[in-house]
């Protein structure tokens, strides 16, 4: 079950508000699970096209929803890490689990901005 600080999106994000699968788009970092890298309110960009590699940041689908976390790979598991340490890890079935790549991050003050990958 995810917790309330998760990044709850509606199953038809898949969507993505008419873009092409291909195209990168715009989230709103919702709750403190990815601080303090990524603060509440800040915008994300992410690319369901580029390379998935352990370490990066990640949107995925979990259980119908999505969830955004940073994808470490170990010993051939897939596990979704919180940044905050109050929140649990999430494995996850493989790389299939994984919708897009996050390529950057924008915020209110120009010191907020930062590209990833």
């Amino acid at each position: 079950m995810a917790d309330p600080e998760d990044i709850p999106l509606q199953a038809d994000l898949a969507d993505h508000g008419g873009c092409a699968n291909s195209e990168p788009f715009a989230l709103r970092v919702l709750g403190d699970s990815m601080e303090p890298e990524f603060r509440d309110g800040n915008i994300i960009i992410i690319d369901s096209a580029a390379a998935v590699e352990s370490g990066c940041y990640v949107l995925a689908m979990v259980d119908g929803e999505y969830i955004f976390r940073q994808l470490v790979i170990e010993d051939s598991r897939y596990v979704l890490r919180a940044l905050n340490e109050g929140y649990e890890e999430i494995e996850v079935p493989g790389i299939e689990a994984i919708r897009g790549v996050i390529v950057q991050r924008s915020g209110v003050r120009r010191k907020d901005h930062k590209h990833y990958g």
